[in-house]
């Protein structure tokens, strides 16, 4: 049974069984079940993957109730660490994946965790919100177009469809910073640094969740449990090596955007200071004029000139004599 645009009452989202490599076949939960308790052989590679909505109430009690995963797949599902890890726990990989919603606009509460539990013979994935990646997947499996080889096998192409999408993150966001630049370059910014800053603590949230735990990684490459292949091991450590050639590139346009940031606060500055500097000329030129109309305009006696013929004159090239003094000050702290 392959459910589509919904859970069922289990909070299954969707079952499939892969057997000697063929594609996958749609499943519910009991009979995934009832194929993972059959003591009838099952080849190395045979497994189910199951995939649950943890929004509906219904999906935790029924993974503990039909299935048997580790506790640390329920330790990783509550505690508050949401950072990309793979770790081995018993013999069986526990996973903590973070991905973005379908409509990602840049935003970073379009990113959200899926949590898996594979073993040898299940793959278990659970999420809170709709992703694109791990639905890329399961659109794939549906149409029979990913026959996925082994459970390892899923978590590779998983990390893979990942990836994919985080190098169109990357691509966007290139573009959004190329725009951006362009504007800078021709004087026409305008509003576009609260979107690059905006875009900037996007990415470093990217980053931050999105870049798998190094310590944990190597443990596992160094010692991965026992039932996974030679060939799924070097497929993961490609899988995780490709993932972070786009870290790093994530991690670059992080950096252009800081010196472009860097950039347009010393052009702010630089035009603040300028209309500093222009508004101070402006008060040094009218402090004569402003001095001499405050000490002339008391209505006391004894102002000097009040009774001499060309005293309007004189007074006016005292001004004239003192603001060019000014004038003459001010170019020369500007040169």
């Amino acid at each position: 049974m392959d459910i589509t645009y919904g859970a069922d009452k289990t909070g299954l989202l969707c079952g499939y069984r892969f057997e000697n490599g063929a594609p996958g076949v749609p499943v519910d939960l009991m009979e995934a079940a009832a194929w993972l308790k059959n003591d009838a052989p099952k080849g190395k590679s045979d497994f189910v993957w199951l995939h649950f909505n943890l929004s509906d109430a219904a999906a935790e009690a029924s993974i503990r109730k039909h299935l048997n995963p580790v506790p640390e797949f329920f330790e990783a599902l509550h505690e508050g660490s949401r950072s990309t890890r793979i770790e081995d726990a018993h013999d069986t990989l526990i996973a903590v994946v973070n991905d973005v919603a379908y409509e990602f606009a840049f935003d970073p509460a379009e990113m959200a965790s899926l949590w898996l539990n594979v073993g040898p013979h299940m793959a278990l994935s659970a999420r809170s919100h709709p992703l694109r990646s791990i639905d890329r997947l399961r659109d794939a499996v549906k149409n029979g177009k990913k026959p996925l080889a082994s459970s390892v096998s899923f978590l590779n192409h998983l990390l893979r469809e990942q990836g994919d999408v985080l190098v169109r993150i990357v691509r966007d966001a290139t573009v959004q910073v190329d725009v951006v630049e362009d504007k800078f370059l021709v004087g026409r910014l305008h509003n576009r640094r609260a979107d690059l800053g905006k875009l900037r603590r996007v990415l470093v949230r990217l980053q931050r969740l999105l870049a798998p735990e190094p310590g944990a990684l190597f443990r596992l490459l160094r010692l991965p449990p026992p039932w996974v292949s030679e060939g799924d091991l070097e497929e993961l450590r490609q899988a995780t090596e490709e993932f972070s050639l786009t870290i790093r590139d994530l991690s670059e346009l992080k950096e252009r955007i800081k010196l472009l940031q860097e950039e347009i606060a010393a052009q702010v500055s630089e035009e603040t200071n300028r209309s500093v500097f222009t508004l101070t000329m402006v008060t040094v030129l009218a402090l004569p004029i402003n001095i001499v109309a405050g000490l002339l305009g008391m209505n006391v006696g004894g102002i000097p000139l009040s009774q001499h013929p060309h005293g309007f004159m004189v007074i006016v090239a005292i001004i004239g004599v003192f603001t060019a003094f000014a004038a003459w000050y001010v170019y020369r702290q500007k040169q």
